[in-house]
């Protein structure tokens, strides 16, 4: 006897992360996450090659290899500027970072991105707003809108120091470490 199952459809799944400042050692292991995920999309928050003058090297520092590696998956990249990244940066990347901000619509959701050095645009009740930046990762609510941040892959910056990323899918954010456990959640 053979049983069919219907194939669920699922919604969209991106994989964000923030701050990989040079590191081929994590820029590996989240090309690991974006593969044990299976996500759609990989959401860079900037700051992907250069150190920055106020940050320790991160462990293996290598920007051309960071950029190499991250070549392997440039037509899944979506990816806003940082405060780090430079023009020269955008020559060697093989997917553009040009822009302070961008928007993804997901599931009936208005996802803002930015690197978040700079003003957050307006937003509206329902919106989600998600930088990076500070290096430590973020969960609440600002005057209505969702306001989200991974924290960094290389230099983490809070108590525990976090290295992950957050992945979204069907209305759920799950902030997650580079190996996959999930420490947290935000819900729509």
């Amino acid at each position: 006897m053979f049983f069919s199952r219907k194939k669920e459809k699922r919604g969209v799944r991106l994989l964000i992360a923030s701050d990989i400042h040079g590191s081929a050692k994590y820029a590996g292991e989240l090309l690991a996450a974006f593969g044990r995920e299976g996500a759609d999309k990989m959401i860079l928050l900037g700051d992907i090659l250069y150190h920055g003058p106020r940050n320790p090297l991160p462990e293996e520092y290598a920007p051309a290899e960071v950029a190499k590696l991250l070549g392997g998956v440039k037509e899944n990249i979506l990816c806003v500027r940082g405060n780090c990244d430079s023009e020269v940066d955008q020559m060697v990347l093989p997917f553009p970072a040009l822009s302070d901000y961008a928007a993804v619509f997901a599931d009936g959701v208005n996802i803002y991105l930015a690197h978040g050095h700079r003003e957050s645009p307006p937003l509206n009740d329902a919106d989600v707003y998600i930088t990076g930046h500070t290096h430590v990762p973020l969960n609440t609510r600002e005057e209505g809108f969702l306001h989200l941040n991974p924290g960094s892959v290389a230099l983490p910056k809070d108590e525990k120091e976090t290295r992950g990323y957050i992945l979204y899918e069907n209305g759920v954010f799950y902030f997650k470490t580079l190996d996959g456990k999930v420490y947290d959640r935000a819900e729509l």
